[in-house]
């Protein structure tokens, strides 16, 4: 089992750290104001940064689609850089930056676009759905993208009997119990939610009786077997608030169970501290010195770039379904 953690909201940043940040956050402040800049921040960043330093906040669906609500003139993403590329594919016309280029992703390394035209070649005719957790590249040789919150309802919407699906191989096959949709997946996965385990659920269970279990669809079956809840990050985030859980273990990335925490002080929540070391790339000095030197701008080939804001735009269409 991994390392056990337990908190309550009234352990997540306390005064004194507050405090010690405050000088750097009045610089980001300051530099936001004179950029007209804002802070777009994931669910897995750090408190620090999601509750301090971000203007806007959620899941991947969420910063999408405040992205392209926003006046701001730059959009400086607490992510990883597929977040940012989707940003700036919506805002072609805005500056993005993301804070640190190690920040990348290991599910969207894990396929290419030349890998989806392999696809093509072998299922021609059958539409290609891919994760918004894909390239840019990847996200041009699509037909249309999807969260983990509206993967099911963006399948169905293609009004077709089967799909590929890339490049997680846990949402697909998740996907696929929901649907009557055939499912051909890829075989890319998470760093951080491959590694969880059933048998860990299970042994977590015997430790804590009536503990609840919720987990994200990239995790793999045995551990969606064991859950009491599946769901996308705005549906566990949903599901805890709605419920207030004496107890809860959100089976995801150990950040998020910080930042909901804030939300829902009744409850404990008890944690397998699984971290994504390409979120924990994105700092508070990062951000700052981003938007200082307006580094690193998101580019993106404008054909690609085109291709690409089609796919996106559909499952904008589509909405959120949790």
């Amino acid at each position: 089992m991994t390392t056990l953690q337990t908190t309550r909201a009234s352990d997540v940043l306390p005064e004194e750290e507050v405090a010690a940040l405050a000088p750097i956050l009045d610089e980001i402040g300051r530099l936001k104001e004179e950029r007209n800049a804002i802070v777009a921040a994931h669910n897995y960043m750090t408190p620090d940064i999601f509750h301090l330093a971000a203007d806007i906040r959620g899941d991947s669906l969420a910063l999408a689609q405040l992205a392209l609500e926003t006046e701001a003139d730059v959009i400086v993403l607490a992510g990883v850089h597929f977040m940012a590329e989707t940003a700036k594919i919506i805002n072609p016309e805005k500056t993005v930056l993301i804070p640190d280029l190690g920040a990348g992703c290991s599910l969207a390394d894990g396929i290419t676009g030349a890998d989806v035209r392999g696809l093509r070649e072998r299922h021609p005719g059958v539409p290609v759905v891919s994760y918004v957790n894909t390239s840019a590249e990847v996200k041009a040789e699509s037909d249309i993208t999807c969260t983990s919150g509206n993967a099911v309802a963006v399948v169905e919407s293609l009004g077709v009997e089967r799909v590929i699906f890339t490049p997680d191989q846990y949402l697909g096959r998740w996907v696929a119990t929901q649907t009557d949709v055939d499912i051909i997946v890829w075989e890319g996965s998470c760093i951080v939610h491959e590694r969880f385990t059933g048998r860990e659920i299970t042994d977590y269970r015997a430790a804590f009786g009536d503990i609840q279990v919720i987990a994200h669809p990239e995790c793999p079956p045995d551990v969606l077997a064991e859950a009491d809840y599946v769901g996308s990050t705005h549906g566990m985030i949903n599901w805890v608030i709605t419920r207030q859980p004496e107890r809860v273990m959100m089976i995801t990335e150990c950040s998020m169970a910080d930042n909901v925490a804030r939300q829902t002080p009744q409850t404990e929540y008890v944690r397998p501290c699984n971290l994504c070391p390409y979120m924990k790339q994105i700092t508070l000095v990062g951000i700052r010195d981003s938007l200082a030197t307006l580094t690193h701008r998101v580019e993106i080939h404008p054909e690609v770039a085109e291709r690409a804001r089609v796919a996106v735009m559909r499952m904008l269409e589509v909405g959120r379904q949790d």
